[in-house]
This record gives C-alpha cells, sequence and structure tokens, in this order.
C-alpha cells in the first residue's frame, strides 16, 4: 500500500502529550505512537502533528509540504475541531455552544484533505479522536471559571462526550465516503475496560499505559496492510 514513509498529520494526541502529575505540567510520553511505529515496524516515521491543530490548521500546514511520492499519510482530527471556548461558553451560557471548526467544515476539509493527499501521489488513513472522559474533562476545563454556567449551556456533563463523538462519526463516514482506510482508535479505546484508567486527568490526553495501548493497537492493524509485513 506505500513504499517510503508514514507522515502522520495531527493534534496532540499523534505527539504524545501527557500530563505529569509530579511536574504539574504536560509533557510528551515516552511512549508517544509514532515512535513505537517507527521502531516495532523500522520504516522512517515523519511526525507533522502540532498541539492544537485542526484539520484546518493541519491542511494548510500539508499544502505548504514537500510531496514524498508513496507515502502513507495518516490522519488524526477531530479532537481540537470540536473542542469549545469554555470562557466564551461560561460568560454567554444562553448563546449556543459555537465549537472551533463546525461539524460540516470538519467533515468537508477532511474530504478535501484526502484528495489532496491522493493528489500528490500519497495515500491517506484515518484515525478516530479518541473518546473524552467527560467528567476528568470538565472539571479540567472549568477550573477558574463559572461552572453552573457552563452546565446550563451544556446540560449535563456527559453531553461533553456525545458532542465529540458526532466528529468521530464523520471521521467514519468520511472513511466510506472516500473509501480510506480507517483505524477506529476510539472503538478500540472503549473495547478496553480499563480505558478510563488511560485517559490522564484532564480527560482528554492519555497516560504512558494509553499510549502503550494505542501504539500496540496501530503497530498490529499496519502490519496488516499489504506490503508491510
Amino acid at each position: 500500500m506505500f513504499d517510503s514513509e508514514i507522515q502522520v498529520w495531527g493534534d496532540s494526541i499523534a505527539v504524545g502529550i501527557t500530563y505529569n502529575e509530579q511536574r504539574k505540567r504536560y509533557v510528551i510520553s515516552k511512549e508517544r505512537c509514532p515512535k513505537r511505529i517507527s521502531e516495532g515496524l523500522n520504516l522512517k516515521v515523519v511526525n507533522n502533528s502540532k498541539m492544537g491543530a485542526t484539520v484546518l490548521e493541519g491542511l494548510e500546514r500539508f499544502e505548504a509540504a514537500a510531496p514524498v511520492e508513496g507515502a502513507l499519510c495518516v490522519l488524526e482530527y477531530g479532537g481540537n475541531d470540536c473542542n469549545l471556548d469554555w470562557a466564551k461558553v461560561a460568560e454567554n451560557p444562553d448563546m449556543p455552544p459555537q465549537p472551533k471548526v463546525d461539524l460540516a467544515v470538519f467533515t468537508k476539509k477532511l474530504e478535501e484533505f484526502i484528495r489532496k493527499i491522493e493528489a500528490k501521489g500519497m495515500k491517506a488513513m484515518l484515525i478516530t479522536p479518541l473518546p473524552l472522559h467527560a467528567e476528568k474533562f470538565f472539571n479540567w476545563v472549568s477550573q477558574g471559571l463559572n461552572r453552573d454556567a457552563i452546565l446550563k449551556a451544556i446540560g449535563e456533563v456527559q453531553n461533553i462526550y456525545g458532542w465529540q463523538e458526532r466528529y468521530a462519526i464523520a471521521v467514519r463516514n468520511v472513511a466510506a465516503k472516500t473509501r480510506t482506510p480507517l483505524l477506529d482508535l476510539r472503538d478500540a479505546m472503549l473495547s478496553n475496560k480499563d480505558y478510563p484508567s488511560l485517559i490522564c486527568r484532564d480527560g482528554m490526553h492519555l497516560v504512558d499505559e494509553g499510549y502503550r495501548f494505542i501504539g500496540d493497537t496501530l503497530l498490529r492493524r499496519i502490519r496488516l496492510i499489504p506490503g508491510c509485513a
């Protein structure tokens, strides 16, 4: 399916961001997926991911990059695209919450991203956004804000999970529509009975064990691709 390198285009999950409890800050996990894939497959993996990136930013950076004939481009977006400006939500609880990237725009741009990858002689693969832990995430993003106002705007805390899940469904739909291979890491994570413990205190990033789990899952599935023993 590919004969040169793997390129990863995504957000902080692809970067491998985790929260270090001792240092009280974000760091890069030693178990980050691109590193594990490179070592596991003995293949060059170029990680073009960026913390906080949306599909709009990823596409813009991709268009400016030089193409690599035959490369596999793995797209991992949705987590930031669906996110809200929580300070604005707290200040304006009667206004409908607005994501960073509207769902329809996200879908359109993801399809465009795939077309441009293929036009440059490369192959595309999609990855679903990993599931949020709604309670942890709410506690994290509401720090220093009016929690009651946020709840007024979004309803119950678990609605955050459903809000994000729509973007995962969009990724699956785009994969089916464009006949693009899909690695459904969201389903793999939810199938793991220990998945809540694999998500760090911010409710969105993973602990080292979580990155190890999805890295191993990716390795198993990529090895099934023809031409990648």
